[in-house]
């Protein structure tokens, strides 16, 4: 029997039928079925199915680019982890797109939380309102036949408005720009995000918001002088809005880097999968960002695969970490990176923090959702 669908869709069958008793050759009889050749399982890191301990699992954790100079070149990095917790962050990320693909009244946000390797655990969160407290677990109860979720009442405030001394670009005679510097969108700042990546072209970027009632083609993106005037680096190519991006082609002779300036190291060598963040977070490892108002700051990851309904329209593929002092109004555009000893790898795209009491961390588009909805990558 052979099974058809993507090479991913078939690697998820294979993990899918894995478990902590799994032997060598019950995941070559499991391989045979859902249509593996050995060639194929070599091409997607599966070969370390049979090289990793008894109750482990090899997943995809990263995408990085091994040629500095081709941003094409993508290879995957591989991590073992936990069987048992595979599955239950697997179960957790099914159960999610559940929630997620169903319009609850009421329902303000959702994201899974996976718990650390020893515990093996997953959580699936939700936020309401605390008048919708009840309805919400009722429409969840009949949804989710009984797995459990954990609720928690939120309250829906403006933002209020940020001060503080801005982070200046360096020089301005054209050439290479880093991200993590301040940008102009018109009478708006935001933060520069690093090189971004797609069809062999590369963008600048940063956040769609900061033009405020939206962006359009053609619109300007620019860096300050020191002069208090600014200069022009690019004009908007394309507006993406469900995820809060632009992609900026460049002009007058600069060119998007792809660094962070004010990060250690700077340079940045590729993106995070979903289980490359659920990964870290088991482990307590935290992210880090550059933003041209707060500078750098870390904070631990607190929900992956989140969906946010706060602004209106609801958000999917979203990252929730750090706090909300971790940024202010200037700072959309930042990206959340994990820093290496080769370079930083992107994890998210800050957009906003919450401002709503009951709830305290940063929130914006995952670099591989971005990845899968807009063919983006860092």
């Amino acid at each position: 029997m052979t099974s058809t669908g993507s090479p991913a869709d078939r690697l998820a069958a294979v993990r899918d039928r894995l478990s902590s008793r799994t032997s060598r050759r019950r995941f070559l009889r499991v391989a045979g079925t859902t249509g593996y050749g050995l060639g194929l399982a070599s091409l997607l890191g599966v070969d370390e199915f049979l090289a990793a301990d008894e109750g482990e699992v090899p997943v995809v954790t990263a995408l990085v680019r091994e040629d500095r100079s081709d941003p094409s070149s993508l290879t995957s990095r591989t991590r073992a982890v936990p069987a048992d917790w595979y599955a239950r962050v697997s179960k957790a990320f099914a159960l999610h797109e559940q929630v997620a693909a169903r319009s609850i009244t009421g329902l303000l946000g959702s994201a899974v939380r996976p718990g650390s390797y020893d515990r093996g655990t997953a959580t699936l969160a939700v936020e309401v309102r605390p008048e919708d407290a009840d309805q919400v677990g009722e429409a969840l109860e009949m949804l989710l036949a009984g797995e459990e979720v954990t609720i928690e009442s939120v309250r829906r405030h403006p933002p209020e408005d940020a001060s503080g001394e801005p982070r200046l670009a360096g020089a301005l005679g054209g050439g290479p720009v880093p991200g993590g510097v301040r940008c102009r969108t018109g009478d708006r700042v935001a933060t520069l995000g690093p090189a971004l990546y797609r069809d062999g072209s590369a963008y600048f970027t940063t956040a769609e918001h900061a033009y405020g009632e939206g962006a359009t083609v053609g619109d300007p993106l620019s860096l300050p002088r020191r002069d208090a005037g600014t200069v022009e680096i690019g004009r908007v190519r394309h507006v993406h809005p469900a995820v809060d991006v632009v992609a900026v082609s460049p002009t007058g002779g600069f060119e998007p880097e792809s660094a962070i300036d004010g990060a250690t190291p700077s340079r940045v060598i590729g993106q995070l999968t979903r289980f490359g963040l659920a990964d870290l977070a088991a482990r307590g490892e935290p992210l880090e960002k550059v933003g041209a108002q707060t500078g750098h700051t870390t904070g631990e990851i607190l929900g992956i695969d989140a969906v946010t309904c706060v602004t209106g329209d609801c958000r999917r593929g979203q990252l929730q970490w750090g706090t909300e002092t971790d940024l202010t109004d200037g700072d959309s555009g930042s990206a959340a990176y994990y820093p290496t000893e080769e370079g930083l790898l992107i994890a998210g795209f800050n957009n906003a923090r919450t401002w709503w009491p009951g709830q305290n961390h940063l929130w914006g588009v995952a670099a591989y959702h971005l990845t899968e909805t807009h063919g983006y990558h860092f």
